[in-house]
């Protein structure tokens, strides 16, 4: 089968997508970043609820959220106050799952050079979540509380919408859900109202090809482990 130029340049967006970890000051203009979210809208969902909705800071907003966000996290007592409203992770790990969760994590910090031993290292690593690896826009996603888990299946793809727009536009980003820890600062930094619950955050920018993080390259399940053809 001969692909498209369409087929060439939708499936480009969607392989090169990566989780980057470094950026550029390189700013981002506001009309292209209304024009992922206008992209993205057009995702799915139930009865076109269209559960999402998103905070796009930058400049003086998004170092205030940040300050607040890595004063908290890098402070031991204040760390322990803040938890996450949701599981995002399971609460017992099994293999495959445990085994691709360590593996990425060890692969990631052998490129940065820490070790097992390092804990600050780490600790330091994770704290740049808070900074949102120094993207000049940060964006923050939330949904209604009455909303329940079909919705959220809608947020994902309305998430993978925004990352791919923004890679046909030569940008990149990294979808964090280490900020639900700290969503109490985040509320009253954004001024959400009572009914809104974060979902996730995400850095948006332009890569910074000189870092080392941004080498990791995660290996994923071949056709066969995940798909099964069924033929009467």
């Amino acid at each position: 089968m001969i692909s498209t130029p369409e087929q060439q340049a939708v499936d480009a967006a969607i392989v090169s997508r990566r989780s980057i970890r470094a950026f550029l000051p390189t700013p981002v203009a506001r009309d292209d970043i209304a024009a992922i979210l206008d992209v993205a809208r057009r995702a799915p969902s139930g009865t076109n609820t269209q559960p999402w909705k998103v905070y796009v800071l930058t400049g003086a907003a998004r170092d205030g959220l940040c300050d607040a966000v890595t004063t908290a996290y890098l402070d031991p007592e204040q760390n322990a106050q803040h938890k996450e409203e949701y599981p995002y992770y399971p609460r017992e790990w099994k293999s495959p799952f445990i085994d691709r969760r360590r593996k990425v994590g060890w692969d990631l910090y052998a490129l940065l050079g820490l070790t097992r031993e390092n804990k600050e290292g780490m600790a330091a690593q994770h704290a740049r979540n808070f900074r949102f690896f120094d993207a000049p826009v940060g964006l923050i996603f939330t949904i209604d509380r009455i909303m329940e888990q079909g919705s959220w299946l809608d947020y994902g793809m309305f998430l993978q919408n925004v990352m791919v727009a923004a890679r046909g536009r030569g940008l990149d980003t990294c979808p964090q859900a280490a900020w639900t820890q700290f969503h109490r600062i985040i509320a009253q930094q954004l001024a959400l109202p009572d009914n809104e619950m974060v979902v996730c955050g995400m850095a948006l920018g332009v890569a910074d090809p000189s870092k080392a993080e941004n080498g990791l390259v995660t290996e994923r399940e071949p056709l066969d482990g995940f798909v099964h053809f069924l033929e009467a």
